[in-house]
């Protein structure tokens, strides 16, 4: 007899599942039955949150949903902070959970990690959660999840299957195939804003994290408009080094001089969030008066006013947008030099950000420079900050961080296990601070466990500095800011890790490729005065 536990499995293999992060409790043990005897791949995490974090670094650099499994009640709430960064930056995350049996559902009679109710709880957060209460659901729930991670904004979707649900025989089921085309807009929107890029003067694209595998398209249309790019953080790595590339912040004044100046904004897969766009919160952003905006998003595009609304998948309205432009827009003398305004608002964002955070993107850029086309996973540090602030990537999707929208501490651990479990070919590097580190060190052992080649590289200014500078600057007392750190070389040592301490910067790139060369977990220390 094959049960509803064992067919989800069958059913998740089936729609190309090969990982599942996750923690077995006696609310999952039937889930178990069929993953032990099934091709996908089990990685135990030291926390839920460790789960859900792992599963969001596997789907940034592939692609396809990270998937969770988690008890109900602890294991579940525990991951929420997971699903609330995969949220709010548009990761698809599949989280599926126990929950007691159907009939003490709800009536608060004290059974082990009862909940008032789990799924309205997560009706708040996922993009939508549902209960598997008979076998014949199971198809039809996934083929939604799999089909809106495909073709929609992704996000976390959570299913919850009930501990007497799971052991009821299930049958013979098989998956139900997904339509994945994606949205198109009306032609008429496309036309007016081929015409628009036409007659521009001096066109300006933003690309945000919806761009970041369009990057083919997204050249295309830069080169033909002769138009500089402006990246957010999620998107650095379009465009590297390249002369119409601006891997520079909204918030910087340098950047919204450009913005102001174009008498054209193409904007592709972004959505203007205070975080990229004013995360000084002086309310200095302006929204672009002639915006064409693409996004794969309905909702997206409805809460913020455009000249143009395209709803399409980034790649192919880029595409389409390059085919409608008319080719003598490539011969127009009387356009700005895109190169030219590119260039000038690069130097001028560079001297912006000053000295000290100039020095801390160098650290960046070091690491990158030691492992070219490596995967940088960041957490809330200095550097990271720095980095969103101005900072080229080398490769697409591989620069990424909490440190804007939701802005998880200890997210950064946990993602880059998960990324390099993904792509176990490709250098993968955590920078964390010695604060948001702590946050989530036990996954250590779950990057030896699994053999996650994870470089951790730990920026320790004991404390939390950057809140401690916030709170100087408003004339604040500083007050729970300075956390002692361990001593991380012997905790990583303690697990099994090699690590090694740096005192100054001469030696980080020596000592990157030192730790490449391992093919192990490695951690270093930077200690910072």
């Amino acid at each position: 007899m094959t049960t509803v536990g064992e067919a989800l499995i069958s059913l998740l293999e089936a729609h190309g599942v090969d990982t599942v992060f996750g923690i077995p409790g006696v609310h999952t043990v039937e889930l178990y039955r069929g993953l032990a005897g099934s091709s996908i791949r089990h990685i135990t995490p030291r926390h839920e949150q460790g789960a859900g974090f792992m599963a969001d670094g596997y789907a940034r650099v592939t692609g396809k949903p990270g998937v969770a499994f988690v008890i109900t009640g602890p294991g579940l709430t525990n991951t929420i902070t997971a699903m609330g960064q995969a949220r709010a930056d548009s990761i698809p995350m599949l989280v599926i959970s126990g929950v007691n049996a159907t009939p003490t559902l709800g009536k608060g009679l004290g059974y082990l990690h009862e909940m008032p109710d789990q799924r309205g709880m997560m009706e708040k957060l996922a993009l939508f959660s549902h209960r598997i209460t008979d076998a014949s659901e199971l198809p039809d729930v996934l083929a939604r999840a799999f089909e809106l991670f495909a073709t929609g904004r992704p996000g976390p979707v959570h299913i919850e299957i009930p501990t007497n649900v799971m052991v009821l025989p299930a049958g013979s089921l098989s998956a139900r195939p997904i339509g994945i085309t994606a949205p198109r807009t009306e032609t008429s929107a496309m036309v007016e804003a081929a015409r628009l890029a036409t007659t521009a003067k001096r066109p300006l694209i933003l690309a945000g994290g919806g761009a970041k595998t369009a990057g083919t398209q997204l050249l295309k249309l830069a080169e033909l408009l002769d138009a500089p790019v402006v990246t957010t953080a999620n998107a650095r790595g379009l465009l590297h080094k390249h002369p119409l590339g601006v891997p520079a912040s909204p918030s910087l004044k340098a950047i919204r001089a450009l913005m102001a100046d174009a008498d054209l904004v193409v904007a592709v897969g972004t959505e203007f969030g205070p975080t990229d766009y004013d995360m000084y919160g002086d309310g200095g952003f302006l929204l672009p008066a002639n915006l064409v905006r693409i996004d794969i998003d309905e909702a997206q595009l409805g809460r913020r006013p455009a000249t143009i609304d395209i709803r399409a998948d980034s790649a192919l309205a880029l595409e389409a947008l390059v085919g409608l432009i008319k080719a003598d827009r490539r011969n127009d003398r009387d356009r700005a030099s895109g190169a030219a305004r590119a260039t000038e608002a690069r130097d001028a964002a560079w001297q912006e950000i000053g000295a000290d955070m100039r020095g801390q993107v160098e650290v960046v850029e070091t690491i990158r420079d030691a492992l070219p086309g490596s995967i940088i996973v960041g957490d809330s540090t200095q550097p990271v900050y720095a980095a969103n602030l101005y900072y080229d990537h080398d490769r697409p999707a591989g620069w990424f961080n909490a440190a804007t929208g939701f802005g998880a501490l200890g997210y950064g651990p946990p993602a880059a296990i998960g990324a390099a479990l993904a792509l176990p070919d490709v250098p993968v590097v955590c920078l964390s601070g010695d604060g948001g580190f702590q946050f989530t060190l036990s996954e250590l052992g779950a990057a030896l466990d699994a053999n996650a080649v994870v470089i951790f590289v730990i920026w320790n200014n004991r404390g939390y500095r950057e809140i401690e500078t916030s709170m100087r600057d408003v004339g604040v007392e500083p007050v729970g800011v300075s956390p002692a750190p361990p001593d991380f070389c012997r905790l990583a040592e303690a697990y099994g890790i090699a690590a090694e301490r740096l005192g100054d910067l001469s030696g980080l790139a020596v000592a990157m490729k030192r730790a490449r060369a391992t093919k192990k977990p490695y951690l270093i220390e930077i200690t910072v005065a």
